[in-house]
């Protein structure tokens, strides 16, 4: 992102986001690592020796409420204590942390597919049964039918619904036969995907002994959500594969 600073100097502001669905301590640790690494890449590629601003944001849709130490300085025993001609030689930064598990219907703005990937992170993980389910469903459907481009709604609901039967994976039949019922009443152009889907899921759970064609599909289907600019944390997660073999994938 190009931007001018104060200074009306031309320069580079990263945004860093990261995403979580749980708290970890770690995470202050993680984002330096990736800033250092965007540091270094652009050290090493572009030759130059002044780096740019990097901002990072932790987005985070948990259960119980954030509550992890949001500096590096904080991590450390004694940090606020020290004196400041000794504090100057110890690192420290602060990350933004946005919680959404908190936000109403109407706090998630935005055009479609941003209030759909907001209410998707807000609200399956806490659904407690299938009707629950169903009425994230519901205003996912909604906000689809916003879209003009119909082959880019399908592409999204297929990203939602993978993502939803990755998590819910305690559904019986009966749960998903409703799941499709509910889709063919309100978004009749996913209702083949949607059945499609579940079946492939349901030969994928029986299937356990065919690992590496399962792992072949699920590649396929990280490599699909990358080519449609889906984040590296949230392709991570509806796949299950790792975060630095996802990576690997987006480089190459």
């Amino acid at each position: 992102m190009q931007t001018h600073y104060i200074l009306k100097k031309t320069g580079y502001i990263y945004f860093l986001f990261e995403h979580k669905s749980y708290a970890g301590k770690d995470i202050i640790f993680q984002l330096l690592k990736y800033m250092a690494e965007i540091w270094n890449a652009k050290w090493n590629k572009e030759k130059t020796d002044r780096l740019p601003l990097i901002i990072p944001l932790v987005v985070y849709h948990g259960s119980p409420r954030w509550n992890v130490e949001t500096t590096l300085g904080g991590m450390i025993t004694g940090y606020k204590e020290l004196p400041g001609d000794v504090k100057k030689f110890v690192p420290d930064y602060e990350y933004l942390i946005y919680d959404i598990s908190n936000y109403t219907d109407e706090e998630i703005k935005g055009e479609a597919r941003v209030r759909i990937l907001i209410t998707m992170y807000r609200d399956v993980q806490k659904a407690k049964d299938v009707k629950e389910l169903l009425e994230t469903i519901d205003k996912a459907l909604q906000y689809l039918q916003e879209l003009d481009d119909k082959q880019t709604g399908i592409e999204y609901f297929e990203t939602f619904m993978r993502y939803i039967f990755s998590v819910a994976k305690n559904l019986s039949r009966e749960d998903i036969d409703e799941i499709i019922g509910k889709i063919e009443n309100i978004y009749p152009e996913g209702s083949e995907l949607v059945m499609t889907l579940a079946d492939i899921l349901r030969e994928e759970g029986k299937e356990e002994g065919k690992k590496e064609g399962k792992k072949e599909g699920i590649k396929e289907v990280a490599l699909e959500m990358l080519r449609k600019g889906f984040a590296v944390e949230l392709v991570a997660e509806v796949t299950h594969m790792d975060v630095k073999e996802i990576r690997k994938l987006k480089e190459q």
